[in-house]
């Protein structure tokens, strides 16, 4: 985890931007201050029970990145209250409508990025749709603040290879440095100018325009992570532990007490070139097995089995041999546990225990 942190700082620093990471994937208070720049901040979250939880651990610069509902503005404001340093995300002019009717209510102008869709992924204002863009800033300023625009490049996980990843980097760039420009010269502010995926922070060529980089899943890296081609298997720094508990010799069997459960139903590598079922199998100090996943999983039960196609053989596991899955998506698996068990390396010392939360 800690190298994985230092290799995302070293690679933005020259790039003049900085780091406001998304503590969505770990939910962990530990986890956010290693990552973090400051005890305070700046963070991304995407709950507001995650901006409530991470003010009372003191951080207090966040941006809730998901696109804000009218009645979620009370809670806004509950927290703005409290000094934490708030702002919104928003797409259309009726929600800029309620973020700036809220802020003439309070008496306090609530801080809102325009989110911009760099490639069809999911939400936001295209970036040359400059009516709407402007109609938007327009309508959030009268009580509230247009502090800028973001935008995420989800289209990246399908991307492949060095030169495609930086093609979506570069997209994503331009989007937010043009839509910014158009609220420039429409005279409105656009101070900050955020754009944030783990394949993009990791394969930007060029920065120029924008202010901020988010990404969250880097910090433990998954399965999918590892299928784009931003990490190694070895950078994967969360897994599960689990225990065998037996075995359907005739079938390539071995059972484990982790089913979806304890991995999660996240089947993401399933679409890409390795499909790693459930996750890869690992010996106890975190060495995978070759070709060895996780192939099925009920409830609380696993299935591990050779990779199809493979002529590797099972190792000789025994009931009570423990084993480490890696996951597939870690912010999937990780919802499924109330805490991280802490261990250096390929130690099985546990050094200390993180607490998580999760819901909503």
């Amino acid at each position: 985890m800690n190298r994985n942190i230092g290799r995302l700082r070293e690679r933005l620093a020259p790039l003049g931007v900085s780091l406001r990471p998304h503590l969505k994937t770990a939910k962990s208070v530990e986890v956010a201050r290693a990552v973090m720049t400051t005890p305070q901040g700046p963070a991304t979250v995407s709950t507001l029970k995650e901006a409530q939880f991470f003010a009372d651990a003191g951080i207090n610069d966040i941006i809730y990145a998901v696109g804000i509902a009218p009645w979620k503005l009370a809670k806004v404001i509950e927290l703005r209250k409290r000094g934490v340093n708030l702002a919104v995300v928003l797409d259309t002019i009726e929600q800029a409508q309620a973020v700036a009717a809220a802020s003439r209510g309070a008496g306090d102008a609530i801080p809102a990025l325009i989110e911009i869709d760099c490639d069809g992924h999911r939400s936001g204002v295209l970036p040359g749709d400059k009516d709407r863009l402007i109609a938007i800033g327009k309508a959030l300023v009268e009580g509230g603040e247009l502090r800028g625009v973001l935008t995420h490049a989800g289209g990246s996980y399908s991307a492949r290879g060095a030169e495609a990843l930086a093609r979506c980097a570069e997209q994503e760039r331009r989007s937010v440095v043009d839509a910014a420009a158009i609220l420039r010269e429409a005279g409105l502010p656009c101070p900050v100018v955020s754009v944030g995926s783990t394949p993009t922070a990791h394969n930007a060529a060029d920065l120029s325009g924008v202010t901020e980089v988010r990404a969250g899943v880097f910090v433990f890296f998954d399965l999918v992570m590892a299928g784009v081609g931003i990490c190694q298997i070895d950078d994967i720094a969360i897994s599960v532990l689990a225990t065998v508990i037996g075995h359907q010799r005739e079938k390539g069997w071995i059972l484990v007490d982790a089913g979806w459960m304890a991995m999660s139903q996240d089947r993401g590598t399933a679409k890409q070139e390795i499909n790693q079922g459930y996750g890869v199998v690992c010996d106890s100090s975190g060495r995978p097995y070759d070709d060895l996943i996780l192939a099925d999983a009920n409830q609380e039960h696993g299935i591990i089995m050779v990779r199809p196609g493979s002529q590797k053989s099972l190792p000789d596991l025994k009931i009570g041999d423990r084993v480490r899955i890696l996951p597939n998506h870690a912010c999937a698996t990780g919802a499924q546990h109330r805490s991280y068990h802490v261990v250096h390396g390929a130690s099985d010392i546990v050094e200390a225990e993180w607490q998580r939360f999760g819901g909503w």
